[in-house]
């Protein structure tokens, strides 16, 4: 059994009667604050049941984990269903003629306080809540009068399927408990309800010895049990106003609101006990849209859990009388503002692309992307006489393959986030490419582009056109960064990150499309003199005979 502060969790599985291996299948993961449950009854009559029951798992799971975070669990669930039962069909016609490839599918995803589901078959699925058993599956059985155990739908069974699927909200305490059918065959309801709090294993063994260890049936169960809620969840919660107007001089919680440092007046530089913090307030909209309420609470969310010194320090005060959440206040410029005199020097901006690219990839570790890598986003202090930077706008935090258009900002996004696709390693890594090209020119490589504007990204002038000192190596790192071409730009954070510590193994850059001759027109100069001296000299002795 696997518990964490969000869920307790255990899977078991035993084989029908003397058999050695079920023809079950079943998985169970958490990560962060979701967590999956699946379970496969391989179709016995069909050869190949319980491959079909194994490759449904894992590959459930897989996808799952990886999804694209702009997609709903519906839709998630209803697509990754039909993929795998279109494949393992295509499967059995292809080996067998017929489908063999065929199980029985229950899985559910919990998120947040949302219990999503689906199944296919007759493996049940069920919620124990306040002592009362209830389940929440469909079975897909027939209504025919003794053929109550012929299934009329199974993964594989047919070239399309039609999942039940169903949503619930949880709560702390509630149990959720996905079996096989054998499962049911042996234990009646009162004695599930007396054992499933104690986990999947307890559960399954209590069955098999009501029947002497000789199951009529590969028996499994998965068991999830609430046991507490996300921190999301708890913020949201929490009864507290948010403030329609704010005033210079006004005091929050002992903060006293100095000036706002953005338009909209929800970001304040503010002053406690002489020290000075910045104030985020929630936008007006999330007053009244639950939508933007949920954002501003995985904004604040991830500014508190995001403790390292790439970000500004931030916490959301204990007992806080309205909703916001504080900020160390940071004493420099912007980037922008300083490239507004004159371009970085090189060395600097070395250290500024491996500093994003260490951010970016502690971001990594919490399957998130910063989304909005600019100069303006960059706060420049001193520390012990030496620059240092550091990254703000946790606003635009978001998980990694998502897609949400309020994410970046035009002039550094990558070409294929205009056509609706989701930020990636290498879209952020096009964004740092912008970055740094403007750090050492001052202009942008494909031009300023306006909100809106459907760009055309035409070959951008060499970093050298502009900067003359830019060495060789740093330049073609810098134009592979922000290449047009993903397949020709680098694919993920350390690629880059060597090539800026290993100036010696920088190949050189060329863009797409170049000649040989425009390539190397040294070495061809020099292979047309070899070539020419050659054939004079062949020349000289033939007319010297």
């Amino acid at each position: 059994m696997v518990k964490n502060e969000l869920f307790r969790v255990s899977s078991f599985s035993l084989a029908k009667g003397k058999e050695l291996v079920s023809e079950d299948f079943a998985a169970v993961k958490v990560v962060e604050d979701l967590c999956i449950g699946i379970v496969c009854d391989g179709v016995g009559s069909a050869e190949a049941g319980g491959k079909a029951a194994r490759r449904v798992v894992n590959y459930l799971m897989n996808n799952f984990k990886t999804r694209p975070k702009s997609w709903s669990v519906e839709k998630s669930l209803h697509h990754f269903i039909s993929g795998i039962n279109a494949i393992l069909y295509r499967e059995g016609i292809d080996e067998y003629e017929r489908p063999e490839y065929v199980t029985t599918l229950s899985i559910v995803v919990i998120e947040g306080e949302r219990l999503y589901g689906a199944n296919v078959g007759d493996s049940p699925i069920y919620l124990l809540r306040d002592g009362h058993l209830q389940q929440l599956s469909f079975d897909h059985v027939s209504d025919e009068k003794g053929m109550e155990h012929v299934l009329t739908q199974a993964i594989g069974m047919s070239d399309s399927v039609d999942p039940y699927l169903f949503e619930n909200n949880l709560q702390k305490g509630d149990i959720v408990l996905l079996a096989s059918d054998g499962l049911e065959k042996v234990l009646d309801e009162e004695e599930t309800k007396k054992r499933v709090g104690l986990g999947a294993t307890s559960l399954v063994k209590a069955a098999s010895k009501k029947v002497d260890d000789d199951l009529p049936d590969d028996t499994t169960a998965v068991v999830i049990e609430v046991t507490g809620q996300s921190t999301t969840c708890t913020l949201k919660q929490q009864n507290l106003p948010i403030p329609s107007r704010l005033e210079r001089g006004e005091t929050i919680d002992g903060y006293r609101l100095v000036e706002p440092l953005i338009q909209n007046e929800r970001t304040w530089l503010a002053e406690k006990k002489g020290v000075r913090y910045v104030l985020k307030f929630p936008p007006l909209e999330a007053i009244d849209d639950e939508t933007h309420l949920d954002l501003f609470v995985k904004e604040a969310w991830n500014a508190s859990r995001l403790k390292a010194g790439f970000f500004p320090k931030a916490v959301i005060p204990k007992n806080r009388t309205m909703r916001y959440y504080v900020m160390e206040y940071l004493e420099g410029p912007t980037l922008k503002s300083l490239l507004g005199k004159k371009p970085l020097p090189v060395e600097e901006v070395i250290q500024l692309g491996k500093f994003l690219l260490h951010a970016c990839g502690y971001l990594l570790k919490y399957d998130l992307v910063h989304g909005d890598i600019k100069p303006e986003n960059i706060i420049v202090v001193q520390r012990h006489g030496k620059r240092v930077f550091k990254l703000v706008d946790f606003g635009s935090i978001v998980e990694i393959f998502s897609i949400a258009s309020r994410a970046g900002t035009p002039s550094y996004l990558a070409p294929e986030r205009f056509t609706g696709e989701p930020i990636s390693e290498q879209t952020e890594i096009f964004a740092i490419g912008v970055t740094l090209y403007e750090a050492l020119t001052g202009k942008f490589p494909y031009g300023e582009i306006e909100p809106f504007q459907r760009p055309t990204f035409k070959t951008p002038k060499p970093v050298r056109h502009y900067n003359k000192a830019v060495p060789a190596w740093l330049e073609s790192v810098v134009m592979r960064a922000i290449e047009r071409n993903r397949e020709r730009r680098y694919e993920v954070y350390s690629e880059m990150e060597y090539e800026l510590t290993h100036p010696e193994k920088v190949k050189p850059y060329f863009p797409e499309g170049l000649t040989l001759f425009e390539r190397e027109p040294v070495k061809i100069y020099r292979a047309l003199f070899v070539v020419s001296l050659i054939l004079n000299l062949v020349l000289s002795a033939l007319l010297m005979r």
